[in-house]
């Protein structure tokens, strides 16, 4: 299988796959990130059952808890940025761990023991939206300097399977221990995962960047202020038309996923469809869509990666419409196993596009800028459909969050920066040209 207009350079994928697992370095960031995530998949249902089982627990308590830990990574996320860029990336992805891990296990002590209270919980829950925020520029910037920019893709893939496995594994192992031995257990088992992901990091040594593109060549971090960096970081991000044109389509797809599938996929399900377990097996096809994305997408190769990744987003729109139709269970688990594969194509495309495109000295500030827009409005999302479906029904919500999503996604694909964006940089083109 190959991509919209082939491979241009005929490389083996699975022969990229092998160089790049092969190499120490990455292949301890792939199994660091891999830990790290099934303990951050692991710690929402650990969390939510340890509130809801203390003494007058509500679900207001646990939206509570839930939006401290997002509040702080949306806060910190800027501020994340400008230290991975500023810092080695592996020393603030080990100092975020050991954070995240220490926070998880003094929570875990203290459910296990009987002493937690929410104001507490809220606290530890901050903390680990701040350890988050640090942890997302810092590995994005992280990856160029392991794995040379021809191999990015590769490195992508491999990552995201790692990735997507543990958030599956991660969710499976905290049912199981919640129900077994408690939800204090459970948030135990998270933080020792935080140490593990900890313990594979301290044997990386990120020597610069790789030979690659744009942010092939190592340069020296200037020591400005704060937030001369933090407007440094801006111009970067607001000079790419191609980076902010994507980010604004997905602050826009990320609210209507909140509101028209968090929110009222189970409101629908609930009334419609059997209840919680015909909304479990819609949400275990979109999981199963995410893995079965990462193998297909490792045998994928366009010219335009950015464009290829922007036009699978689509696949975000069929579980909107089904769920408004009424369709029944396999037809809409059918959709969300496409939506599932479309993020994943997405997600790798993305993020080998920044890492080629973006120069390594201001990519992790970048991508904080990334992910602050991407997810601002997700909040806004979750906030009003309740409301709007209350007032008009859920049939037109959803319809409406089908229509915004292609439409953003249709409205991204009018800026000749993101359809013609190649999957090298100028610099590599240029070279390969020459030696041709």
């Amino acid at each position: 299988m190959r991509g919209e207009e082939g491979d241009p350079q005929g490389r083996g994928m699975r022969g990229d796959l092998t160089v790049v697992w092969r190499e120490r370095p990455f292949r301890r960031l792939a199994l660091a990130r891999t830990v790290a995530l099934v303990a951050d998949s692991s710690v929402p249902i650990a969390l939510a059952f340890a509130v809801l089982a203390m003494p007058g627990g509500s679900a207001t308590d646990l939206g509570l808890v839930l939006l401290c830990r997002s509040v702080a990574q949306i806060i910190c996320v800027l501020f994340g940025g400008v230290v991975a860029d500023r810092f080695p990336r592996v020393r603030v992805m080990i100092s975020a761990d050991l954070v995240a891990g220490s926070a998880q296990l003094i929570a875990a002590g203290l459910v296990i023991t009987g002493r937690a209270d929410i104001v507490v919980l809220a606290a530890l829950a901050t903390l680990n939206g701040a350890a988050a925020a640090l942890v997302l520029p810092a590995s994005s910037g992280l990856l160029p300097e392991l794995v040379p920019s021809h191999l990015l893709k590769s490195a992508n893939a491999l990552l995201r399977l790692g990735m997507n496995t543990a958030s599956i594994g991660g969710a499976a192992m905290a049912g199981f221990v919640v129900a077994v031995v408690g939800p204090g257990w459970a948030l135990g088992a998270a933080g020792l995962a935080f140490f593990g992901s900890l313990l594979f990091l301290l044997g990386i040594r990120a020597p610069g960047s790789a030979a690659g593109g744009e942010g092939a060549k190592p340069v020296p971090v200037p020591r400005e202020g704060f937030f001369s960096e933090l407007a440094h970081g801006w111009k970067a991000f607001a000079s790419r038309r191609w980076l902010w044109v994507v980010v604004l389509q997905f602050a826009v797809l990320n609210a209507c996923t909140n509101g028209g599938l968090r929110v009222l996929g189970p409101v629908v399900a609930e009334a419609e469809l059997g209840g919680a377990a015909a909304w479990s097996t819609i949400m275990a096809a979109q999981s199963g869509g995410l893995l079965v994305g990462t193998l297909l997408v490792m045998r994928i190769h366009p010219r335009r990666p950015l464009r290829f990744g922007v036009v699978a987003t689509l696949g975000f729109v069929p579980p909107f419409l089904l769920l408004a139709a009424g369709a029944p269970v396999w037809a809409v688990a059918m959709s969300t196993l496409l939506s599932g594969i479309s993020a994943d194509f997405f997600s790798v495309f993305w993020s080998t596009s920044l890492q080629v495109h973006v120069p390594n000295d201001v990519l992790s500030r970048i991508s904080s800028y990334d992910a602050l827009g991407s997810y601002i409005l997700g909040p806004v999302g979750l906030a009003v459909a309740g409301p709007l479906a209350d007032r008009f029904g859920p049939t037109p919500v959803l319809i409406a969050c089908g229509a915004l999503t292609a439409g953003a996604t249709v409205a991204a694909l009018s800026s000749s920066q993101v359809r013609s964006l190649p999957a090298l940089s100028t610099e590599e083109n240029e070279v390969g040209a020459h030696a041709r």
